[in-house]
């Protein structure tokens, strides 16, 4: 079977992916986008939105994702059901393969994998998600406003939330795996001089306590072999997140953690014709917001990508019928 041939390739849908695909529809690109194996990704697991422009009284994140999916077909994006199982990048047109066995070939590639969170691997977590337990506090931390909550984490990115959370929450729990953090000195001695955080070393959470809603987190300090209760109202985790960039190891210029290095101020990758938007580039921000603006980013820069290119063959065309 002939590969099918596509001016634009989107490859994962969330924030970035559809909003690729609004401004790439609207530009006549006629792009095709493959949701992947988690169609609206993250977002889709998540419940209450507070913090998108636009959703005056909040919105569910299914719900929103349903919206940009909306959007984006009615702009005449063709979004499909699939997971691209393969890419090579080394010769043009960009050579993907969908499911393992459909065949495409794309002038122009954006990429819009995301980004997934690190759990601890209980039960309780995956019970409990979206109903007290967050791997984003910036996203969840206002739904606690006054109450009591746990975070689980001793880099950067837990302090960070740590401080956050303290500025909402009454105190803050945070549980610290070994007998140091690996966060930054000036980051450590911000949580260490916050009141309201109290930090709990060589402890380890076992369970989360809760039938419909966190109720608790039962811990065990991994050198003396106590265990507790501390009662929360949430729980956090912050031991880090993983880029969906495994397709693209070798092909692409990454960073040591595997986030897509994108040249500063675009979404231009280290292969010219490919660009990557959202988590999948962001190991920062990480916000619905800031994706749909780096997918925005990303079909403005291959629209002018592939403008630039049919210029060139215009030009050749000309030249050789001369």
């Amino acid at each position: 079977m002939a590969a099918e041939q596509v001016k634009l390739l989107i490859i994962g849908s969330g924030p970035a992916g559809y909003t690729a695909a609004i401004y790439a529809a609207r530009a006549n690109l006629n792009p095709v986008l493959y949701q992947g194996l988690q169609p609206g990704g993250q977002l889709t697991i998540t419940t209450e939105v507070e913090n998108y422009p636009g959703y005056p009284d909040g919105v569910q994140g299914p719900d929103m994702m349903q919206d940009f999916e909306k959007q984006a077909r009615r702009m005449g994006a063709d979004i499909r059901f699939g997971m691209v199982t393969a890419v090579d990048l080394s010769r043009r047109p960009f050579r993907v393969v969908v499911d393992e066995e459909k065949e495409i070939v794309a002038d122009a590639l954006i990429i819009a994998t995301g980004a997934s969170a690190k759990w601890l691997g209980l039960d309780s977590e995956q019970r409990l998600n979206g109903r007290g337990v967050s791997a984003c506090a910036v996203c969840d931390g206002f739904f606690f406003r006054g109450k009591e909550v746990a975070i689980v984490g001793g880099g950067d990115t837990a302090c960070e939330e740590a401080l956050y959370l303290s500025k909402l929450c009454t105190r803050v729990h945070m549980l610290v795996r070994r007998d140091q953090m690996r966060a930054s000195q000036i980051m450590q001695d911000r949580v260490k001089h916050t009141p309201n955080i109290q930090i709990y070393w060589n402890t380890q959470a076992l369970d989360i306590l809760g039938e419909e809603k966190v109720e608790g987190v039962k811990v065990k300090n991994t050198i003396t072999g106590e265990e507790r209760i501390i009662p929360v109202s949430a729980f956090f985790v912050a031991i880090g997140h993983q880029p969906n960039s495994e397709l693209f190891i070798g092909q692409l210029d990454m960073d040591e953690n595997g986030y897509i290095r994108t040249r500063p101020g675009s979404t231009h990758t280290s292969v010219e014709g490919v660009f990557a938007c959202g988590d999948v580039q962001d190991k920062i921000y990480r916000q619905a917001v800031t994706a749909a603006g780096s997918g925005c980013m990303a079909a403005l820069d291959a629209e002018r990508y592939l403008s630039a290119q049919e210029h060139i063959q215009r030009q050749h065309a000309g030249s050789v019928a001369s």
